[in-house]
């Protein structure tokens, strides 16, 4: 049995690429978003947001449609038997709760012929209906979470007394990762031509835990409960510049994909 078990292919991981595809669903805290530019700066308080499922849909793999659905990928080394490095892109979607009545501080002070300018006033933490026309707040294209992760794989297939792992392994996962925030930001702020354009805006931090099915040494499915926090200093909203928002909020992700294994 021990030179059997040193044979198999998936004894040793040391030196393996894998590769993964798959999809997402996101829960956010609620969250204080600041907005300012020219004549404006204020804060909406305790924003709830949503993200916006696909379900299963050939969007998944239609290659000219890949950031419709919500999308996880990642590829990765193993380092050795049980630590792998890896880089990844969680492409998720955020998108504000709009024409709910929320705490606003601050002020606006639009110029007269702006049509935002309805909206002038001092704000002291009052309550104010946010409607679609005064703002319109999404990260759809997406919350792009662009990271690298160090992760950790065990073997558990001898709790389930499995004969042959090179047909079926089970494989306990647990890792952290690090990187920015580019979104591409769909915003229409103060009546303001609406705004849909990549860019830099932050960074994020993630940690997950999941449970790996590899099936003939080189095939396997996915299963990740994902946490993390995101801090975005610099959203543009408008096609000016001087215009941006900044907030930060924590997430739970769930991810299922699929993927190979193999050397090279």
């Amino acid at each position: 049995m021990a030179q059997d078990s040193i044979q198999r292919y998936t004894a040793s991981n040391k030196g393996k690429f894998f590769v993964s595809w798959g999809g997402n669903r996101e829960s956010y805290s609620n969250s204080d978003i600041s907005f300012k530019g020219e004549h404006y700066d204020f804060i909406i308080k305790d924003v709830s947001a949503a993200d916006r499922p696909k379900g299963w849909h050939i969007d998944y793999i239609n290659p000219t449609r890949l950031t419709i659905p919500q999308t996880n990928f990642k590829a990765g080394y193993f380092i050795s038997d049980n630590y792998t490095v890896s880089v990844g892109l969680d492409h998720m979607k955020y998108v504000m709760n709009n024409n709910k009545t929320k705490n606003i501080d601050g002020y606006i002070n639009l110029p007269d012929t702006e049509s935002g300018s309805i909206y002038n006033g001092t704000y002291n933490n009052e309550a104010f209906f946010v409607s679609d026309d005064f703002l319109q707040f999404e990260h759809t294209d997406g919350l792009n979470y662009i990271y690298a992760e160090f992760s950790r794989y065990d073997d558990i297939s001898k709790l389930f007394k499995l004969p042959n792992t090179d047909k079926f392994q089970i494989n306990l996962t647990e890792g952290l990762a690090a990187g920015m925030l580019y979104p591409k930001t769909n915003s229409k702020l103060l009546q303001k031509d609406r705004y849909d354009q990549f860019h830099l805006a932050g960074y994020g931090l993630s940690a997950h835990a999941g449970i790996n099915f590899t099936c003939f040494k080189h095939f396997f499915l996915q299963l990740d409960l994902k946490g993390g926090y995101i801090n975005m200093p610099d959203i543009r909203t408008t096609n000016n510049s001087i215009d941006s928002a900044s907030q930060h909020f924590f997430y739970i992700q769930r991810v299922v994909s699929f993927g190979g294994i193999f050397r090279i």
